[in-house]
């Protein structure tokens, strides 16, 4: 356990993000949304505005929102479909918390325990999003099983 620990204090967010980042505007529909959901195998997008990162949009936010009826053609009706036709400002997490492409895992993840969220977007000090750190990634990292090598550097081999 402490050579995890050990491990995480040195490794860099930077070198277990994940990037290129899902990302969706503030006034996209909640229905845009969701089609990056069901394609995709990810739990949250980015919302940005003018390049910035405004907030994050979980699965389980449009779920929140929409009509279970949605896509049941036997059961669905003209209200269930007007849910997707929402703006994603409406729903998305605005009490954005991000982090440093260059703190350490070991505070991303402590972090992420204390503000009780489940992903961090990356932002560098230009403000722009870099990439984001989940649970997920961490998770990866530390079992092994992550998609990519990575050399000391943080570059993909």
């Amino acid at each position: 356990m402490q050579q995890i620990e050990a491990s995480l204090s040195v490794m860099l967010v930077r070198d277990i993000m994940t990037n290129p980042v899902q990302t969706i505007l503030l006034d996209d529909f909640i229905f845009k949304a969701k089609q990056l959901f069901d394609r995709r195998r990810f739990h949250h997008v980015v919302v940005l505005e003018r390049d910035r990162v405004f907030g994050v949009v979980s699965d389980r936010d449009i779920l929140r929102v929409i009509s279970p009826f949605v896509g049941k053609p036997m059961m669905e009706r003209k209200q269930d479909l007007r849910t997707l036709k929402g703006r994603i400002h409406q729903i998305m997490s605005r009490g954005l918390i991000t982090i440093g492409p260059n703190e350490s895992v070991a505070e991303a993840a402590r972090l992420m325990f204390r503000e009780r969220v489940s992903c961090l977007p990356v932002v560098g000090q230009s403000g722009l999003l870099m990439g984001i750190l989940t649970t997920r990634d961490i998770v990866s990292w530390v079992g092994g099983t992550s998609d990519t090598r990575l050399e000391p550097s943080g570059q993909a081999v």
